[in-house]
């Protein structure tokens, strides 16, 4: 790779080095601080990634409130390497499989370099580390390109790439919940994705059951604006999916049969409750929720005497009634047959409600009776008097 004329001996020998290890694809970790320009720019991060089974380099720009990523070829990456270093950055880290490469410029543009070699076991450890994480979806997938996340080149559009994150920490997360279900081992599937909204996940969902897993699955996105769900219908057929539709409804008045797997993501107050008891209803074997805008339990709330100093604060009052909520909605999943996990997840659509409740049907029986008591001694402690899926539930006699 060709390299402009450096006047610096110790930048020569710095880029010589990172040169070496992008040509012999031995750069593990380039990082980039100490940034001198106008932007809110923190850090730049450079990691190889293989992308069309070739090997580039990934820059991933850390600004304050979010990062921006973008991809070069190895000549490419040098290049621009060479333009920023010194000029843009005044500090980089260079971790290669066997060293670690330090460069520091002072205000007066002097540079310093410092090596230290790895041993086996770091290094080792290293390369493992910062490996290109496991990726359930390829940008290369059609749908990816059609929603606005790839462009025409199948190349992550940098304004995306925190959705690309949320989309497959999502197939990740369902991808563990079809395996511990069993529902892998089935050759159809029904899933319904309540809230579809632009459908990122409910396409995903969809890509992943049947090119990944190879499954007869039908996908149901159910949406209330019904120009989504005609842009979502238009967009599938131009793809010529099969398995796939977008129907016009909300969660409360949607008769759904037969569902396997129940989505709900972001459903506002009680209707993840009555997403939660369609759910069950309908003996779906996955539930996912993630719930938002908790305000059925909060004007119930009569705090215990040991609790009425810290929930005099609003703050603490809601935060506890959120807690309250998701609580009773997961032990009420228990005690209908499923192992429940309550957990934080990345935000969706850049919100900070970023809880999800994920419940897979119990392969055994087992005596809910403890959970069922628990159920009425936190209620009473709390002076709750109704909760709208324990309603559902008892007025459907589920």
């Amino acid at each position: 790779m060709s390299q402009p004329p450096l006047q610096n001996p110790q930048l020569e020998a710095f880029f010589a080095q990172l040169s070496a290890a992008i040509s012999e694809q031995q750069l593990v970790k380039l990082v980039l601080s100490k940034y001198k320009g106008a932007e809110p720019l923190k850090q730049l991060q450079v990691r190889p990634v293989l992308l069309k089974q070739q090997w580039q380099l990934s820059f991933t720009y850390k600004y304050q409130t979010n990062d921006q990523s973008k991809n070069f070829t190895a000549e490419a990456a040098l290049a621009e390497l060479q333009r920023i270093i010194a000029t843009e950055f005044s500090a980089a880290n260079l971790f290669t499989q066997q060293q670690e490469v330090q460069l520091n410029i002072s205000k007066k543009g002097k540079a310093l370099i410092q090596a230290k070699k790895l041993n086996t076991e770091v290094k080792v450890a290293t390369v493992e580390h910062n490996r290109e994480k496991q990726r359930y979806l390829t940008l290369e997938r059609p749908f990816l390109r059609e929603l606005g996340v790839t462009d025409a080149e199948q190349q992550l559009i940098p304004a995306m790439s925190r959705k690309w994150k949320q989309i497959n920490k999502f197939i990740e997360i369902f991808s563990g919940a079809v395996t511990d279900s069993g529902l892998a081992s089935q050759q159809q599937l029904h899933i319904a994705d309540f809230g579809s909204g632009k459908a990122y996940l409910t396409f995903a969902v969809h890509d992943y059951l049947t090119n990944s897993l190879g499954l007869a699955a039908q996908v149901t996105g159910v949406e209330l604006r019904q120009a989504l769900v005609d842009h979502c219908n238009h967009t599938a057929t131009k793809l010529d999916l099969a398995g796939i539709r977008f129907e016009q409804g909300d969660v409360k008045h949607f008769k759904a049969r037969g569902i396997n797997v129940m989505i709900a993501l972001h459903a506002c107050d009680i209707a993840t409750d009555y997403a939660i008891h369609m759910g069950i209803a309908t003996g779906a074997e996955i539930i996912m929720c993630s719930p938002c805008c908790h305000k059925e339990l909060r004007p119930q709330l009569t705090p215990p005497a040991v609790l009425a100093g810290p929930l005099n604060y609003g703050i603490h009052l809601g935060q506890e009634a959120e807690m309250l909520t998701d609580s009773l909605r997961a032990m009420l999943l228990e005690a209908q047959g499923y192992d429940t996990k309550v957990f934080e997840f990345i935000s969706l659509e850049h919100t900070s409600k970023n809880k999800m409740i994920l419940a897979t049907k119990r392969r055994q029986a087992r005596d809910n009776s403890k959970v069922l008591q628990q159920i009425t001694e936190l209620k009473a402690f709390y002076g709750i008097k109704q909760q709208c899926l324990e309603t559902l539930l008892q007025s459907s006699n589920v």
